[in-house]
């Protein structure tokens, strides 16, 4: 392949590497938030006596989501058992949720 092929099917992507890193970036602090908001409701809820099964759910729903791309690009096992075992925490964290409210 010569210089002008390469240049030409670079342009046929349309991959802007720049809002590629700002999607990037936006993930990383947005993951970020996610996490101290997380670690502020379930100290809350710990000191008020309160079950915390509703932000586990979401912690592990989101541990799993974001485990299962990377395994699906890089073929690490350690990504797929992440995946596996974060949805079976979320589902088990969930089912205790509606549990403990319909009580």
């Amino acid at each position: 392949m010569d210089r002008e092929e390469i240049l030409q099917k670079s342009r046929q992507e349309n991959a802007d590497e720049g809002f590629q890193h700002a999607e990037d970036t936006g993930r990383k602090i947005g993951f970020l938030a996610f996490a101290v908001v997380f670690i502020l409701i379930v100290l809350f809820n710990l000191f008020h006596g309160k079950d915390n099964y509703a932000p586990f759910a979401m912690f592990w729903a989101f541990t799993a989501a974001e485990a299962y791309p990377k395994y699906k690009f890089t073929q690490n096992k350690a990504y797929l058992i992440t995946a596996v075992c974060g949805a079976i925490a979320s589902l088990a964290s969930l089912l205790s949720f509606v549990l403990s409210f319909l009580r």
